[in-house]
């Protein structure tokens, strides 16, 4: 498989840089130089495939003779071991429930995938590897979850003080071993900067071999495509399938985009957004313009310069109208979601988190004008991991699953570091 930058399409390596480096010398991102159609014989027949076979069978068509299949069986095996039901609602309202792993939350799928390519990539060098992580919430939990005790690697992950609910701080800073957590003082944007700044670090690249397992890896994107087919094939007697995405940074709705791209039959996109609206200004106005990102109860989501969006626009060659015609966008506030919390309860006695509220009210708006599609809204995280603001709307106990719960009362354990490059370079150098 070769994967090209998106600063410089001559810019071409094989999948085994592009995963252990993850961005590219020109600071762009990689993308694959060929997006395979997947053969109907499987597209028609994904109900007789299993999860870890579909996969199987997915990694196959994209990597082609970069892993044998017995090594990439192991991976998928290894990898995809939890489901992800879709959970009907309504004759054209359901949801694909992506908590079902170790830390509860979608990034599960990305960040076991990734765990085990970069250790097959890795079994025969003798430098540690060490991944650099930024997260507004889940995919720091995620990814600790997937790389704990990864003989090789170590992970440092950088979350933005006071903007991560308490369980998922616990996720990111009660571990210990090779995970380790930093505080910053500043926003997800801030985290992401310099883990980007790190990478074209040459002091740092003398000392450290270094990685990345934010979604600017592309062996992060390449697993959140699974999950679609597998819900399209639970799907599958619907007509007009429609996945509405809640989006931050982007990688999950890009993920969706490229399964599409691979053959996958669904009609079109959403992306729910919280205050944090780029993408649906950009849909709105055909202006992308990067913003301060805006603090809300749906803290995943608080990105306002989301790298994947180049990705995104990658996919349709900057084509507006293609990009239109794959995706449409909506936005809401935290009262809007407070309220949706509420009414989805009071309706279907289902709890959603902050994140999935924003998704159902994207989804209702679109069946406004789009009656005759079945919306299918990803649920990305365990209301448990939002519980303040999930009780407080509700006024009942939310069951948190006891490998969360477990984390609870274990003691924290963060570097303090200030919102400047500088500072997250000196804690490098100094460990």
């Amino acid at each position: 498989m070769r994967l090209y930058s998106t600063n410089d399409s001559s810019n071409i390596v094989e999948l085994k840089e592009a995963v252990l480096k993850s961005l590219a010398s020109d600071k762009g991102l990689y993308m694959p130089l060929e997006m395979p159609k997947l053969p109907d014989h499987f597209l028609n027949n994904l109900a007789h495939f299993t999860f870890p076979e579909i996969a199987f069978q997915v990694s196959k068509h994209l990597f082609g003779t970069t892993l044998s299949n017995f090594d990439l069986w192991e991976i998928c095996e290894r990898a995809i071991n939890f489901p992800a039901p879709v959970k009907h609602l309504e004759d054209k309202l359901s949801t694909l429930e992506l908590f079902h792993g170790p830390s509860l939350a979608f990034k599960d799928f990305g960040a076991r995938y990734m765990a085990q390519l970069m250790s097959y990539f890795t079994k025969d060098d003798d430098k540690q590897l060490t991944i650099l992580v930024a997260t507004s919430g889940d995919t720091g939990g995620a990814v600790a979850a997937g790389f704990y005790n990864t003989p090789g690697i170590e992970v440092i992950i950088l979350y933005p003080s006071g903007r991560v609910s308490h369980l998922q701080e616990q996720q990111l800073t009660t571990l210990g071993g090779n995970i380790h957590a930093c505080e910053v003082e500043g926003s997800f944007d801030d985290c992401q900067a310099m883990v980007k700044a790190a990478f074209i670090d040459q002091d740092l690249n003398k000392m450290y071999n270094l990685s990345s397992a934010n979604s600017i890896n592309i062996a992060r994107l390449i697993p959140q495509s699974f999950y679609y087919f597998e819900a399209y094939k639970q799907l599958a007697h619907h007509d007009n399938v429609v996945f509405c995405v809640p989006s931050g940074n982007f990688g999950n709705l890009t993920a969706g985009l490229m399964a599409k791209k691979m053959g996958l039959p669904v009609q079109e996109f959403i992306a729910a957004t919280n205050l944090n609206k780029v993408v649906p200004d950009y849909l709105s106005t055909g202006q992308y313009e990067p913003m301060q990102s805006v603090a809300t109860i749906s803290n995943a989501m608080d990105v306002g310069a989301p790298s994947n969006f180049v990705r995104l626009s990658k996919l349709f060659r900057g084509n507006l109208d293609e990009i239109r015609n794959n995706l449409k966008g909506y936005y809401f506030d935290d009262q809007q979601t407070r309220a949706e919390i509420k009414t989805l309860y009071d309706t279907y006695k289902y709890i959603a988190d902050p994140h999935g509220a924003v998704g159902f009210l994207a989804a209702k708006a679109y069946l406004k004008t789009h009656v005759d599609s079945h919306v299918c809204v990803l649920e990305t995280a365990h209301p448990s991991k939002f519980i303040d603001t999930v009780e407080a709307v509700l006024s009942n106990k939310v069951v948190i699953p006891e490998r969360l719960a477990s984390l609870q009362h274990k003691t924290k354990d963060a570097a303090r570091i200030e919102n400047t490059f500088s500072s997250f370079k000196n804690y490098l150098l100094e460990r």
